[in-house]
Order: structure tokens, then sequence, then C-alpha cells
């Protein structure tokens, strides 16, 4: 008796199709991103721009003059920021970063990738109305309030990375009712204002670096 022939697939069956390196890199990329619920954060950011294009269109507001009307705006871009911020989470640990040579490039496409859906997602949703500061800052903000959720991810963990994003609504929203303007503090500052812009841009800068290269935070749990 002898194993000839094993080797064969059974009458019938379909052949075996090996898979080329396109549809590999396509499977590692679409794992990556269900591990990471990308999809739900997409679902979220989209509802986050239906909300601001219903906020502004039944002119949504908060009783206390000019700088009371970025207040719902800014809770939107702050939200979306946290998303992206939390879905840097992974289950796998340790063992994803020791075999995953393409896990630096995944992070930094994800990240990047949800920051634009973001901005395209609110942009649309502020056809709704007038979008106090305009497209310029709401991009700025969402940019480094996505920044400083990714370094929340970096210090303290994917899971808690939405604290960052919360943190600096309220001291936005602080300053805002204190009549203080810091370009470190980018939404109390115009649009155009290049000191502002340039620290938005760092601090995502600084986040999508230390996501890149290190991941966000493992605790023992994870």
């Amino acid at each position: 008796m002898t194993a000839a022939g094993v080797h064969q697939s059974a009458p019938g069956a379909a052949p075996a199709v090996a898979a080329g390196p396109g549809q590999a890199w396509l499977r590692l990329v679409w794992l990556y991103l269900i591990s990471r619920r990308s999809p739900g954060a997409l679902a979220l950011i989209a509802g986050f721009g239906v909300l601001l294009w219903v906020a502004l269109y039944w002119h949504w507001n908060v009783a206390g003059g000019a700088a009371a009307a970025m207040v719902i705006p800014l809770i939107v871009e702050a939200g979306a920021a946290a998303v992206i911020a939390v879905s840097t989470y992974g289950p796998f640990g340790e063992p994803e970063r020791a075999t995953g040579r393409w896990l630096p490039y995944l992070r930094l496409g994800t990240a990047v990738a949800l920051t634009a859906a973001a901005v395209g997602a609110l942009a649309a949703g502020a056809t709704g109305g007038t979008l106090p500061g305009g497209f310029l800052a709401m991009c700025r903000n969402v940019v480094g309030i996505t920044g400083v959720g990714l370094l929340t991810a970096a210090v303290l963990g994917g899971m808690l990375a939405w604290a960052g994003p919360m943190a600096y609504l309220v001291l936005t929203e602080t300053m805002l009712s204190g009549g203080r303007t810091s370009p470190w503090v980018w939404p109390t500052m115009p649009p155009h204002d290049l000191g502002a812009a340039l620290c938005a841009a760092g601090v995502f800068a600084a986040g999508a670096v230390l996501i890149t290269l290190r991941g966000a935070r493992e605790s023992v749990r994870d």
C-alpha cells in the first residue's frame, strides 16, 4: 500500500488556484481593515456628516453669539476624530507586530484614509448651510484633532484614544467662551491663520509617525 496519488484532487473537485501577489495584498489590507473595524468607522464618519448637514440645515445653535455657533461643528469634528483614533486599536497585539512587515504601512494608510474620509464627509455635510470658518477651518480642525487622538492612542491605547479629542474639545470650548485664542488651540483662530494651520499639521504628523512606527499602546490585558 503506497501514498501515490494522494496529492491529487477528488474527482469533480474544483482545481486549486494560487493567489497572486495582488490578491494576497488585497486580502491582507482587507483583513487589517476588518480587525480595526474600519467599515464601522466609515459608517460612523458618514453619520457625523449627516448630523452636520442636519444641524446646519435646521440652524441648530447654542445661545451665546458667534463663538457659540462653532460649538456644534466642533462637536461633530471632534467626534469624527475620536472614531478615527479608536480605530487604531487592534485585538491581536504582539503576534501581529512580530509577523506583519507591512503593518506600519497599513497603520499609516488607514489613518490617512479615514482622515480624508472624515474631511470629505463633513465637507458634504457642510452643504446643508453656512459652516462657521468654512472648509479650510473644518479641514484644519479635523486633521489637528485627529492628530491629538493618534497621540492619545500611542500613549494610552486605542480603547482610550477618544479621550484626547474630547479633552481637546472641552479646552477649545473653554477658550472660546473666554474669548481667548492660541495657535495650539487652532479652532479659536481664523481660518487663514498660518500658525494655527502649522500647529494642527504638526500634531497630526507627530501622531501619524508614532502610530506608524509603534502603533497604539498595548496594555497587559490586551
